[in-house]
């Protein structure tokens, strides 16, 4: 797939970090499955990807603390 971004970058398989502020607490989210551009370096999410970070922020929003780091292996209750 060629990068809807920089347009010229082939998007691979790849894993990265995910952080997101959430009501003053800052969320941490490891080794996130993602598509990664080769020339620009933009990351896209599929929409299951996104589904779960989206369980998992709900999830890290329960816990109320300033600083939340979650391993994206993570089972979602």
């Amino acid at each position: 797939m060629t990068c809807l971004s920089c347009k010229s970058g082939d998007c691979l398989e790849s894993t990265t970090t995910y952080f997101a502020e959430l009501h003053n607490c800052m969320i941490i989210v490891k080794n996130v499955p993602c598509l990664k551009c080769s020339q620009c370096g933009e990351v896209t999410f599929n929409n299951s990807v996104a589904k779960k970070l989206y369980e998992l922020m709900q999830q890290a929003d329960a816990l109320a603390n300033e600083l939340t780091i979650i391993d994206y292996a993570t089972k979602v209750a």
